[in-house]
């Protein structure tokens, strides 16, 4: 079990939990919720000791699996090995004995090494190699690689490497910090797999909608300052939350209109006959006090993209035997496909594999080495690049109302003012430094950038990137909505899902194009 005893955390003179006492338990699998800044990473630092709370006292089982971020340290070692590292005891107790091995033999040399071999056969460490490996093919990471440093795989598998070292070993527990990022759609399946047969206690943190829906069994949200535990999955959660501030909410109205009744009765008849009904009436109304009810920190941006009056024509996008190589190394080649309007196509596919590269070439950033791509009548194109900085000058001084400004000619001031607030930037928010926002606040801003000028096709790459599930669900549903053409790679599977009915798909060597939803695509492909 893991508990949470009197945790309070303050930074800045904000709260984001106040004396939490929670506890989550064996064969349950918790997803953490609440929206960026709402303090789910702080909460993890300090489960896994690297952060201090405010107050309070975290109590955790021996063996814990952590999801770690920081690749740099492990840039020498190999990639078995660093899975195998999941598991200290073990390897603590394999690196002792290899230098054991390297010095002169002793009686008490002998001893320590038979007390090791024991620990080593306790941790199960002569097929320790064997589980690291299967680990890792689950993630994709091809045998060759196994051997290799971790400096000489690419940046995304690195990022797979230590996710498999935060599963080696038969954790007691796991937290995961956003573990399906650096992942494709076949090794966030196989993971859902592994963890619905967990056994220890799961908490993870996700923006994947579809992931927590699928592998959690509780969710702790964290709201009003507190944790609070619902029950089920992330939808489930969000319905039982949503009916308990209703219930609420009508309770308060009801104390309300009878109050107001009270009151009437009690100014027509203080100074009558009725003495003793007009001071019941005063008691009642003493016990009508209205239900504390505090802001919720969920807040859900509007996300409409209105295409002007123009539309685009019925053929958007004519891509010709198009190829692009860089370095020598061809990443597409001979690539054929129409775009009309009015189509819902997400990219999919691993990372690395060119999906960037094709929506660079059809917002017009990147030119194809051979082969043409031809736009549409009237084609406006709006661009949402992977790498923010591709658009927003972050060294530049410049506040998210000035940089809105430019994008749109003769645009006036309230327009700006209303797609900053559909984007939750209220009151003083429209005059920060562009400097100073956070990735989330940054995807916003560019999302308000591609509302406020209208363009009749929409060319997004990974948009989803740093948005919390409220803003996830909000562009789910503007893309579901609009009414041009949208072509957008992701690897967010309720966003495809729900917003795409085509799909460019990216395997290694060859792009295939599927008309059809996500869910058809993968019942054809597990087939």
């Amino acid at each position: 079990m893991i508990t949470l005893e009197d945790i309070s955390k303050r930074i800045a003179g904000r709260t984001l939990f106040d004396n939490v006492n929670i506890s989550f338990s064996e064969h349950c699998r918790y997803g953490l919720t609440g929206p960026n800044g709402s303090g789910k990473t702080t909460l993890f630092k300090i489960m896994m000791g690297t952060e201090e709370a405010t107050s309070g006292r975290v109590f955790l089982p021996k063996k814990v699996g952590f999801l770690k971020q920081n690749i740099e340290d492990f840039q020498d070692k190999t990639t078995l090995d660093i899975v195998i590292m999941g598991n200290t005891r073990l390897w603590d107790a394999l690196e002792e004995r290899n230098h054991l091995y390297e010095v002169a033999m002793t009686d008490q040399i002998g001893m320590r090494l038979a007390e090791l071999e024991e620990i080593i056969a306790e941790e199960e460490g002569y097929s320790a190699e064997a589980e690291a490996g299967e680990l890792l093919l689950g993630m994709g990471i091809e045998e060759k690689f196994h051997p290799m440093q971790l400096s000489s795989l690419p940046v995304d598998m690195q990022f797979r490497v230590l996710l498999c070292q935060a599963l080696f070993g038969h954790p007691q527990a796991l937290l995961l910090d956003e573990p399906t990022n650096h992942l494709d759609l076949e090794s966030i399946g196989w993971l859902e797999r592994f963890l619905k047969n967990y056994k220890g206690i799961l908490v993870v943190v996700s923006h994947d909608r579809h992931f927590l829906n699928s592998v959690c069994t509780e969710i702790a949200d964290i709201d009003y300052d507190t944790i609070i535990i619902y029950p089920g999955n992330y939808d489930d959660m969000v319905l039982a939350k949503t009916a308990v501030r209703k219930r609420v909410e009508d309770q308060n109205k009801a104390k309300e209109k009878k109050a107001t009744q009270l009151k009437e009765f009690i100014s027509r008849f203080s100074a009558g006959t009725r003495a003793s009904q007009v001071q019941s009436r005063k008691k009642e109304m003493e016990k009508l006090q209205p239900s504390d009810l505090k802001q919720s920190n969920i807040q859900k941006p509007y996300i409409r993209f209105t295409p002007p009056e123009n539309p685009s024509g019925k053929l958007v996008f004519r891509v010709e035997d198009i190829s692009k190589s860089f370095t020598d190394e061809r990443v597409i080649s001979r690539l054929n496909f129409d775009i009309m309007r009015g189509e819902k196509i997400a990219v999919i596919g691993n990372n690395g594999l060119g999906k960037s590269t094709l929506l660079k070439m059809l917002a017009g950033k990147l030119k194809p080495d051979k082969g043409k791509i031809d736009l549409g009548h009237n084609v406006q194109i709006g661009y949402f690049p992977q790498n923010h900085s591709d658009v927003i000058d972050k060294e530049e001084e410049i506040t998210l109302f000035d940089w809105l400004k430019r994008l749109k000619e003769r645009v006036e001031d309230q327009e700006i003012r209303s797609v900053l607030g559909k984007m939750l930037f209220t009151g003083e928010d429209a005059f920060k430094e562009i400097s100073a926002l956070s990735g989330g606040e940054t995807a916003r801003l560019l999302l308000a950038g591609l509302m406020l000028t209208m363009p009749n096709v929409l060319v997004l790459d990974e948009p989803n990137n740093h948005l919390d599930l409220e803003s996830v669900s909000a562009l789910t549903w503007g893309l579901e909505e609009f009414k041009g053409a949208a072509i957008f790679a992701s690897h967010d599977r309720d966003l495809i899902s729900k917003a795409a009915t085509k799909l460019i798909v990216f395997e290694k060597g060859e792009i295939s194009i599927f008309d059809g939803p996500l869910d058809e695509y993968m019942k054809r492909k597990s087939l």
